[in-house]
């Protein structure tokens, strides 16, 4: 007896090689130069498969971005907030030197004038910043972070320096960068009676 294809792994084989095709488009062209047409071509499919799932390139990489910062980019919690951050700050130092960096950098440049690119790139935010504060109110509570630390503020003192590192291309990234920056951060973050 002959087996039916199953469409749905077929959606998603399909919906995969979008997204790797897009992507990959990006880091090889840059986020201005990719097409739904040559993203269609890249995955093999029709344009109207693409235009069925998402409305726009920006929301197809924003789908992939969602997918590798679920992946790559999440936030632990082994009960060490020093050693958390710098898990976490370490790999999205290492997801903005790869191909991943390249589409959420043209991700970042397409918000400034598309509404469907800005919407996304402000969720993806949004959504990691209150893991961070999730976190650092949590350590606020171990005590391992002072109390009165305005977390809005922590997130920026952390994060902001990575940031500004990376879109302004200012200089190389050594390994331990933001092991420096957490070092530097957590001067100011830990409380009083906490010797490092």
């Amino acid at each position: 007896m002959s087996r039916q294809p199953d469409p749905n792994r077929r959606n998603e084989q399909s919906r995969q090689a979008i997204l790797t095709a897009a992507a990959d488009l990006c880091a090889e062209v840059g986020y201005a130069a990719v097409t739904v047409e040559a993203i269609a071509s890249r995955a093999g499919v029709g344009k109207q498969t693409i235009y069925r799932w998402w409305p726009s390139k920006a929301a197809v990489l924003l789908e992939y971005m969602h997918r590798v910062r679920e992946e790559r980019a999440g936030f632990p919690d082994t009960g060490d907030l020093y050693a958390d951050l710098l898990t976490q700050t370490t790999a999205l130092q290492r997801l903005f030197g790869s191909d991943a960096g390249a589409v959420w950098r043209g991700l970042l440049i397409a918000a400034q004038s598309d509404d469907v690119a800005a919407d996304g790139v402000r969720e993806l935010l949004e959504q990691a910043v209150v893991e961070a504060k999730d976190r650092l109110a949590k350590a606020q509570g171990t005590e391992e972070l002072r109390v009165d630390a305005d977390l809005d503020m922590a997130v920026e003192l952390i994060f902001g320096p990575l940031y500004h590192a990376w879109l302004l291309r200012a200089r190389p990234l050594p390994e331990a960068y933001m092991s420096d920056v957490l070092k530097l951060a957590f001067d100011g973050l830990k409380p009083a009676h906490v010797a490092r």
